[in-house]
């Protein structure tokens, strides 16, 4: 790659690949070479050691001495002892040394017992060369001297998961055909380019057809080569075979597309024969990868030589030859992989010939092969199944199986341009065949599988031709009642074709509604008194019944839980979708549609939570529970969605909607008690869902009052934020009410939400110039301010409640001090916007008198805090008064310089260096003792 970048040619690639395979030979050899050259230097060490003991013929206690000298080692009253990793390596025996008491002589007098042990490291270990032995001990009354000890070597630990990743990685690219693989494609996708470029830079100067021709000759050794290497090195072989007749391939193209050497007929030819030539050894070497390389590139050779005139039926008739080649290797060879791909390829290119080019008068010639593409792989799966080893474990292509008569019909349908009736017979002639078929092999127990497949879709044909050739609205009520019915005679019969049949007829109902009369508008019929909404509630009904069935018969787990959850999803769509299409229809004002679609989805919610109360499946109830909280949710959006088209939700038809939602919420609640979850969360929803009606018709209200300031409308806005945390404060039982069982954890998730909305109501105040017209303006106990404090108050509240988590009161302190600063700087910027008449606006931080302000009000915060941090010997507060007084001359220093030039940037100044004059007096340095130390202490230390 180095090779090719440097020089941007083959010459370079050939170069650098040469060069880094010496490189790399010669790394391995010098690992190799260091790893012996550390080996002969371990032996060496461990030999010199053993000799120079047997030539000085030492003593065991001379030998223990020296090994007590070594790292790690100690000794015992004089005796040695061995520890620690660089002991020498051992035999396949040795000896552990126990200190143990002489009688009567304590432990003055112990004396050294040697206990045999076994040793590991013998066969293997770094040395095969033992240590030699020790002479006798001499006789007399002294203890016997102790054996040597040889601990067993410490076992190296195991490569860790990135060494053996990077290995799994060298293998993968060093074992197999991998590089063979990798360097066969690489040629496939480089010859055409490397082609262009030697023309374009006349690197050669033979004739463009003589370099294709040696091209296409070293193409066919590759494949002959690969044939012959085939036993040997099967990998290698496949791989070789593959990327010649590849090579092939793309010289043609070029050969035909880049230089116009061979016409469009010829080159069309000679792809075949190498499509066929894939084929052909693709069979003969059970080799899969050669097959699905010549499908590739067979499907590929008319798309490289096409002219553009678009004759589509040499292109079919070709695709039909491809296919049936396919046929002809299923029937010996079960290579599912290929028969999907033929699959893909020859419908998708159909396809899109039939959107690009096809015409009306065109069906003549192009039914044909719909039909023969249908049938061929309609007999594919089959052949499938026949060829797979263990017939009766055989995998049905699915793909397959219900691919080809959906493909089939939506093709023939276009060719049809839709016309109901041609299609309803065409949709019956295929029900005939899959039912001639299905029951062709009635007798065979080993495709029992494909049997019934097939007479599902025999079926399935039958029932679509029903819409095409009758009206959609007798259409939906037959499909409706007779879907219900199958799902009942299945679980009555016990088998699962009915069941199936009657839940895809459920959806061809709505299909065959959907198409015809939903979004029809019958202004003239009677407002739910009508043939639309009423045929929509018969597909409600029948998916309900469908629901029921398989809560009481159907399986707890697997496909039988998709089918109800499914179902029940599905009844619930078609629900609103009903009511959906009346209101549209037949309501023109938009509070009443708003009314409307309060009451439908409080009523939904409640149906839902009641239904959560009768059903037997766990999945089932589980869906139910979850789904009224979302019903609840989107209550509260659509009440907002109301107050945002200035709609007011607590006056007209919207006023009736929230009665409704409030009588029904009660009972809705009540049902969802044995779904712990799902009743907490609902319960939270319509609290937050009153919240945000009562916040939208307040400030709605109070919007159009023109006597009446901003800050007093702020104020009302924000006044069921405060009701609602005063509410879980200091009456928990009034939120928590009808699901007092869960009343804890309903009081803390509304306590959250609660707290959000404190956060957003005071973010508002602070941005809020507070007009408090009628009223004058006074610090303090003007509207805003007074919310600010009541936020805080309430926050303050909050957090130190027993309920609220022992992290977030450790930080109480901290967040209180926080919040007091920045209302106290709100208060401060709002007072000079009313006293001293500066703008609200971005002209507010270069307002001399804002700065001076903010200085004054800032320095009396520090100061207070530094003196009361101090004589009260709290060192946190003391700091944060420091911190605040750090802040202030920063900002004298960076803001305030620039005022100085007026009397209120010099009152900054001033003002600042008599607080920190008061600070010196009052508290000149820091606590040195906690709150917690007494006073009396504090001042002796």
């Amino acid at each position: 790659m180095v090779g090719a970048f440097v020089t941007q040619g083959w010459e370079g690639a050939v170069g650098g690949l040469a060069i880094g395979l010496v490189w790399g030979r010669m790394s391995g050899l010098k690992r190799d070479l260091d790893e012996v050259r550390r080996r002969l230097a371990t032996l060496g060490t461990i030999a010199g050691k053993a000799g120079s003991h047997a030539e000085q013929g030492a003593s065991s206690e001379t030998f223990l001495g020296e090994r007590a000298e070594w790292p790690g080692a100690t000794t015992i009253d004089g005796a040695p002892t061995v520890s620690g990793p660089d002991r020498p390596i051992a035999g396949e025996a040795g000896s552990h040394i126990k200190a143990e008491p002489s009688p009567g002589t304590g432990e003055a007098g112990s004396h050294i017992k040697a206990e045999a042990s076994p040793i590991a490291g013998t066969a293997g270990s770094h040395s095969s060369a033992t240590p030699p032995a020790m002479p006798p001990l001499p006789s007399g009354g002294g203890a016997p001297a102790p054996r040597p000890i040889f601990p067993p070597p410490v076992v190296p630990a195991g490569p860790s998961w990135v060494e053996r990743l990077v290995d799994a990685g060298k293998r993968w690219i060093t074992e197999g055909n991998v590089p063979v693989k990798v360097g066969m494609l690489v040629l496939f996708a480089g010859v055409a380019a490397f082609l262009k470029y030697a023309s374009d830079q006349g690197l050669f100067h033979m004739p463009i057809s003589v370099r294709l021709s040696l091209v296409a000759v070293a193409a066919i050794a590759g494949v002959a080569f690969g044939w012959v290497q085939r036993d040997k090195r099967r990998s290698f072989a496949l791989a070789l075979q593959g990327g010649a007749i590849g090579v092939l391939v793309m010289t043609v193209f070029a050969a035909y597309r880049l230089y116009g050497l061979i016409p469009a007929t010829a080159t069309f030819a000679l792809l075949i024969v190498f499509v066929a030539g894939l084929g052909v050894l693709a069979v003969l070497q059970d080799a899969l990868a050669i097959a699905v390389l010549g499908l590739i590139a067979g499907f590929a050779a008319p798309i490289i030589a096409s002219t553009g005139q678009g004759n589509h039926v040499a292109l079919f008739s070709y695709y039909a030859v491809l296919n049936l080649g396919i046929l002809g290797i299923a029937w010996k060879k079960a290579w599912r992989v290929l028969n999907v791909l033929g699959f893909i390829a020859t419908f998708g290119v159909g396809t899109a010939w039939g959107v690009l080019s096809y015409r009306p008068a065109l069906f003549a010639s192009t039914e044909p092969f719909l039909i023969l593409h249908f049938l061929l792989y309609l007999a594919v799966p089959w052949l499938h199944v026949m060829r797979s080893p263990k017939r009766e474990r055989a995998i049905l292509d699915g793909c397959l199986m219900f691919g080809n008569p959906l493909a089939s019909l939506l093709l023939q349908g276009a060719l049809l341009d839709w016309a109901p009736m041609p299609l309803a017979i065409s949709a019956l002639v295929a029900a005939a065949i899959y039912v001639a078929i299905a029951f062709a092999i009635r007798q065979r127990d080993d495709m029992g599988l494909l049997r019934e497949t097939w007479a599902v879709l025999a079926v399935a044909f039958a029932t679509i031709a029903v819409p095409l050739a009758l009206s959609a609205s007798v259409t939906a009520s037959v499909f409706a009642l007779e879907g219900a019915g199958l799902i009942w005679l299945g679980f009555r019969q016990a088998r699962r074709l009915p069941r199936w049949a009657g839940v895809f007829l459920q959806l061809a109902a709505a299909a065959a509604w959907t198409l015809a009369t939903l979004f029809t508008h019958h202004t003239n019929d009677l407002p739910i008194l009508n043939a639309v909404f009423i045929g929509s509630l018969l597909l409600v009904v029948g998916a309900g019944i469908g629901v029921w069935q398989f809560d009481r018969h159907g399986m707890s787990r697997g496909v039988s839980g998709l089918a109800r959850v499914g179902l029940m999803l599905w009844a619930m769509a078609w629900w609103l979708v009903s009511f959906a299409n009346e209101i549209d229809t037949f309501v023109v004002d938009r509070p009443l549609a708003f009314g409307s679609w309060l009451v439908v989805l409080a009523v939904t919610a409640w149906i839902l939570a009641e239904a959560c109360k009768r059903v037997r499946k766990l999945d089932l109830g589980v869906v139910l529970a979850f789904s009224v909280p979302l019903f609840l949710f989107a209550g509260m959006l659509l009440a907002l969605s109301a107050a945002n088209e200035n709609i007011q939700p607590l006056a007209g038809w919207p006023l009736a909607g929230v009665v409704v939602m409030l009588v029904t919420g009660w009972f809705t609640l009540r049902a969802l008690v044995a779904h712990r979850v799902a009743a907490i969360l609902a319960a939270t929803i319509s609290w937050v869902r009153w919240l945000a009606i009562g916040t939208a018709a307040i400030a709605l209200a109070f919007d159009f009052v023109v006597t009446m300031g901003q800050g007093w409308k702020v104020l009302a806005a924000a006044m069921p934020t405060l009701l609602l945390a005063a509410c879980v404060l200091w009456r928990p039982r009034v939120i928590a009410a009808p699901l007092a069982v869960y009343a804890e954890a309903i009081r803390n998730a509304v306590g959250a939400c609660a707290a959000v909305a404190l956060f957003f109501a005071g973010v508002i105040a602070l941005g809020a110039a507070g007009e408090p017209r009628p009223l004058v303006f006074i610090p303090v106990l003007n509207p805003v301010d007074l919310l600010l404090i009541a936020v805080l108050l309430l926050t303050a509240r909050g957090i130190s409640d027993a309920s609220t988590p022992v992290e977030v009161r450790r930080v109480r302190p901290a967040v209180l001090a926080v919040m007091f600063f920045i209302i106290a700087t709100s208060m401060t910027l709002r007072s000079v916007h009313h006293l001293g008449g500066v703008p609200w606006d971005n002209a507010m931080p270069g307002s001399s008198l804002a700065e001076l302000s903010l200085t004054v009000v800032w320095s009396i915060i520090g100061v207070v805090a530094w003196v009361l941090g101090s004589k009260r010997g709290q060192r946190l507060l003391w700091m944060a008064g420091a911190g605040t007084m750090a802040l202030v001359l920063a900002k004298l220093l960076l803001v305030d310089r620039g005022h100085l030039g007026n009397l209120f940037g010099i009152a900054s100044f001033i003002a600042y260096g008599l607080l920190c004059t008061v600070i010196g007096y009052l508290a000149p340095a820091p606590p040195r003792q906690s709150a917690e130390t007494p006073p009396e202490s504090s001042h002796a230390s």
